[in-house]
């Protein structure tokens, strides 16, 4: 099943429930929001307190990937604000296993993020219990990069992994999501898919989303 996740990263802060609103009628299934600490990345952008907002304007899954170092520390605190999804990097995480499953005891769905430099080979201890793997396809930090296509085969990779394990998790990408790249992620194996400036660039977030959509749902039933 393929599912848009508009990124908030890329919205108009000061109108943001609106914007988020207008993505979910354009058929948004989860709000990916992007939490940045200045250290692991070269960018701060928001903590808690906005996740909080979040959970009183939407129903919606909220999709918190922590770009953070030292994760363990938020992890009970953006739970309690109202994450449903937690997501970590494996590249900064140095007790991976520990750490997902501490994702999991606060009742959120556990998800481990690779850079386009890092192999998903790296996963490989940890797929039995992650809910969904998330490939970036930018370096992380900023909205609005040129999606990196050699991370395609990352997720294709991933997809093949899961099919010889038996496992269930679902891939998810992030990072240069657009009407032009969409059909590529999906036809690799993509089901989530991540779109910040895509969504909220410019124009409208419900016809942007709902056209996003519209390209990702074709491109997986050509797929089949």
């Amino acid at each position: 099943m393929i599912e848009l996740a508009p990124s908030i990263l890329s919205a108009d802060f000061a109108r943001l429930g609106e914007q988020v609103r207008a993505a979910c009628e354009g058929g948004a299934a989860v709000i990916h929001v992007d939490i940045m600490d200045g250290h692991f990345v070269p960018n701060l952008t928001i903590g808690p307190p906005v996740v909080k907002s979040l959970r009183r304007a939407t129903e919606l899954p909220l999709d918190c990937h922590l770009m953070i170092e030292n994760p363990d520390e938020f992890i009970p605190v953006f739970a309690d604000a109202g994450a449903d999804w937690i997501s970590v990097h494996q590249e900064a995480v140095r007790h991976l296993n520990r750490t997902l499953h501490l994702i999991k005891s606060h009742d959120c769905q556990a998800g481990v993020v690779v850079n386009p430099a890092t192999p998903v080979e790296t996963l490989s201890e940890v797929l039995d219990i992650v809910d969904y793997v998330l490939v970036m396809s930018v370096n992380p930090g900023f909205g609005a990069q040129k999606f990196i296509p050699s991370t395609l085969h990352k997720m294709r990779r991933l997809a093949e992994i899961r099919g010889q394990r038996g496992l269930s998790y679902r891939i998810e990408v992030d990072g240069g999501v657009a009407l032009e790249t969409v059909a590529d992620v999906v036809r690799a194996g993509a089901e989530i898919l991540v779109a910040g400036n895509a969504v909220f660039g410019s124009g409208n977030p419900k016809k942007n989303a709902e056209a996003l959509l519209k390209a990702a749902m074709e491109a997986a039933l050509l797929k089949v």
